[in-house]
């Protein structure tokens, strides 16, 4: 699977051998993952006027994006401490 970037920066940068690790044996975070990137890619595609979104709809996604990566975030934290 592909590192996960906003803006074209690294996120979880520190973080991607967890990642990694996550993706390949937590079902979760891997739903977590791919729902962040749909998002990330229907955002990119309402912002640059390919995918026609109200500004209510848009802002929605938004939100649901960034509770996706908080997610993902808290379970990376998870694993930091079990660790």
């Amino acid at each position: 699977m592909d590192t996960i970037t906003v803006n074209g920066v690294l996120m979880f940068e520190y973080d991607q051998p967890i990642v990694q690790s996550l993706l390949d044996k937590d079902e979760d975070f891997q739903k977590l993952y791919q729902r962040h990137h749909t998002l990330k890619e229907k955002v990119r595609s309402a912002e640059t006027g390919v995918l026609p979104l109200d500004d209510l709809t848009l802002g929605t996604m938004k939100k649901e994006k960034l509770m996706t990566k908080d997610k993902m975030a808290a379970i990376i934290a998870n694993y930091q401490r079990s660790q």
